[in-house]
């Protein structure tokens, strides 16, 4: 092969390289992570009906885990309305062409079970958005799905019960694309509005030749803050 042929390939792959770099730099698309599959799950709401994980594909779905009288996560309705109120109004989402589900696994099914269907009404009157609110009454159940496959431990101590305060959002595949465990400098009800439109932002953008440069934000790590 003649020496131009080899500057060619030599430049060429210089300019990959430097494409590369440049893109994990500037990160002109952000995504929010494929962290690892949610767990599959049948639960119930208030009259008896199951709610699936399959119930969930093809929707966002937005999962806090919560009980009437817990310890850590007094928040978790709060932040989780103030969500569902606002989500509207980011870019991403005034299309109106994507669903989303709020979802409270609650872990005190015993005390609880009542309350769940009050909740429920509320909720979506008040937001406009589907809520469901599910437990299912073997804890030992609940243990495997929350503490096994969404990783929030809970566990009672006397007449309360704690509570990780733990937000995660699931996309329409299935996968967990955020985990929010603790409160940062930035409110997590910001972080959550922000991340959930970076998301929207995917589903609409990465299709055809697009979808090329949200595979290389995912390679090169390009994840919103």
């Amino acid at each position: 092969m003649s020496r131009q042929v080899y500057y060619f390939m030599y430049g060429f792959l210089g300019l990959i390289f430097l494409g590369a770099v440049a893109f994990k730099v500037f990160q002109p698309i952000q995504v929010l992570p494929r962290i690892r599959l949610a767990p599959g799950f049948t639960l119930y709401d208030a009259q008896g009906n199951p709610v699936t994980s399959e119930d969930m594909r093809g929707r966002i779905a937005l999962y806090g885990f919560w009980a009437a009288r817990c310890r850590g996560c007094e928040q978790v309705l709060p932040t989780m309305t103030y969500v569902a109120k606002h989500l509207p109004e980011q870019p991403e989402w005034q299309a109106g062409d994507l669903d989303i589900a709020f979802v409270i696994i609650d872990v005190d099914p015993e005390r609880d079970g009542p309350v769940l269907a009050e909740y429920t009404q509320r909720l979506r009157q008040e937001t406009g958005q589907s809520w469901f609110f599910v437990t299912h009454p073997d804890v030992r159940y609940l243990k495997t799905v929350v503490g096994g496959g969404f990783e929030v431990f809970f566990a009672k101590q006397g007449d309360v019960v704690e509570v990780d305060p733990k937000y995660i959002i699931v996309d329409g595949w299935g996968i967990i694309r955020g985990e929010y465990a603790y409160q940062t400098i930035e409110p997590n009800h910001r972080r959550l509005l922000r991340h959930l439109n970076v998301l929207a932002q995917e589903i609409h953008n990465s299709k055809g030749a697009a979808r090329v440069a949200y595979e290389a934000a995912h390679l090169f790590l390009c994840y919103a803050k």
